[in-house]
């Protein structure tokens, strides 16, 4: 008699994962006091974080957490101890709502005003929502959304100052992506950093404009590039040469958009018979020999990083899923059931420009997003990739865990929050005199539901077994998806 196999015990329950995404409609600021190990003494600045605070606008819940607006945590740490502020980005459609008191907007991803089609036919006002990252660049606090300016906002206190064209850099209509890249030795700027960054203008074919800027946020370069077709390009990764980006095999049908049935991400469809065109865009002037690979169908969000290995040999690294998964109109994004969902895996790409060709190999099952690099090996080889995990080594699940890689020997070590924690994007932060790539400080932003509240988890980057120190919240902070740490100096 064949033995049945026993089904995986679930790390997680659904209702305690659920939890994280109720709406944080406080804007507090505290000295954290209730702290578990004891703040590194040199930690000396602060972590910005961005995510979507409300999940719900005046009782109106969201089709899909991305519509939420965006809200600003701070954490600044000085003589090992850290002051905690909270602030929602007051962009012009925020305000609005807040003072009519109800829902004005429909949401990019799938959320839709209250009323029906009726109500939403033909309006297709943009929200700036300003949630997805925020970094602090050329003396500016910007907090990033992928299909409008950013807003800028004051490093003190969070307050907002106000939609930033970035000097004049941006013009109306152009778009500064969520995902910049710092360039840490950029040959643009005489070997010193430089921001790099993207937006994309879709329609029937659609142009990618390429963003340069120094140190002080002075334009260095911008140029751009037609590609056929729609893109729904999130993320892209530099090396010395090349702004590398990933267009994903997707449609686009604007009609249930624009007659109110559907928000606009409802409309995208994956295509898994068509290829990923891979486009590689030289940053040397004048940008013209363009280089288009192809592989086969999948789907990226995120790139951990991409280097040269010659002049014909480039590496990336990216979290790739076998298929988009469609945004339902008719099911919460709550009721997920993640067994019947690709897991994010995290693959590596090896192109060969000289003859065209692209393999890829799994570097490792997990389900894994949100990796985390040391900022001066971005473009560059690198070793160690510290990245939000499943607890299970094989099944797709909400990421409960830290997960640290060495690539050159293939060793791992991991860190769970399961069963109550739930975790998102590590950030690493670099000592002051370094030893070696991993030997720095690892922060995690941790839902515990067990108490409803959050947990800033502190690791040391060479040993993640336990944390250095937890930093207890008085309240929760839903989940979130990207941030960045600036030194004090």
């Amino acid at each position: 008699m064949q033995q049945l196999e026993k089904p995986i015990q679930k790390p997680y329950s659904l209702e305690d994962w659920r939890k994280g995404y109720e709406s944080q409609k406080q804007e507090l600021e505290y000295w954290i006091e209730d702290i578990e190990g004891e703040i590194p003494q040199e930690l000396s600045g602060t972590l910005y974080r961005n995510g979507p605070g409300f999940l719900d606008v005046y009782g109106t819940p969201l089709q899909h957490p991305f519509d939420g607006d965006g809200m600003i945590t701070a954490f600044t740490f000085n003589e090992g101890k850290c002051f905690f502020r909270n602030r929602f980005v007051k962009t012009k459609e925020f305000l609005e709502e807040q003072k009519a008191g109800k829902m004005l907007y429909r949401g990019v991803f799938g959320s839709q005003k209250p009323g029906g089609w009726l109500a939403n036919l033909f309006d297709l006002k943009i929200k700036n929502i300003a949630n997805t990252n925020v970094i602090h660049w050329g003396g500016k606090l910007l907090a990033l959304w992928e299909a409008a300016h950013p807003y800028h906002l004051n490093p003190e206190n969070l307050e907002t100052v106000g939609l930033d064209n970035l000097d004049g850099i941006l013009e109306a209509g152009e778009v500064f992506s969520a995902h910049p890249r710092i360039d840490p030795a950029s040959s643009f700027n005489n070997g010193k950093p430089s921001l790099v960054n993207f937006g994309v203008k879709t329609g029937l074919s659609s142009t990618i404009t390429i963003y340069e800027l120094d140190e002080k946020g002075k334009l260095l370069q911008k140029y751009s590039h037609i590609i056929d077709g729609f893109s729904f390009i999130h993320d892209f990764v530099i090396t010395p040469n090349y702004c590398i980006f990933f267009q994903n095999p997707t449609t686009y049908n604007p009609f249930p958009f624009l007659f109110g049935l559907r928000g606009a991400g409802e409309c995208v469809k994956f295509l898994d018979n068509q290829p990923t065109k891979i486009i590689l865009i030289p940053r040397n002037a004048p940008h013209k020999d363009v280089i288009t690979l192809e592989t086969e169908a999948g789907f990226i969000f995120h790139h951990a990083n991409a280097f040269e290995v010659n002049e014909q040999e480039i590496v990336v690294d990216s979290i790739c899923y076998a298929k988009l998964s469609q945004i339902d109109p008719d099911t919460s994004y709550k009721e997920v059931d993640f067994d019947k969902l690709a897991p994010g895996q995290l693959w590596r790409f090896q192109l060969n420009l000289q003859d065209g060709k692209v393999t890829k190999k799994l570097i490792d099952p997990r389900c894994v997003e949100f990796p985390s690099i040391h900022p001066n090996k971005v473009g560059r080889d690198y070793r160690y990739l510290f990245i939000g995990s499943a607890h299970h080594p094989t099944s797709n699940a909400p990421l409960q865990a830290l997960l640290k890689l060495d690539l050159q020997t293939n060793e791992q070590q991991f860190y769970s929050f399961a069963p109550k924690g739930f975790a998102g994007e590590p950030v690493f932060v670099p000592k002051a005199n370094p030893q070696s790539e991993d030997d720095g400080w690892v922060f995690n932003l941790i839902y515990d539901s067990s108490r409803h509240k959050s947990d800033l988890v502190i690791f040391d980057g060479q040993d993640i077994s336990s944390p250095v120190a937890t930093l207890h919240l008085k309240q929760h902070i839903p989940y979130g998806l990207h941030g960045s740490w600036k030194s004090k100096s």
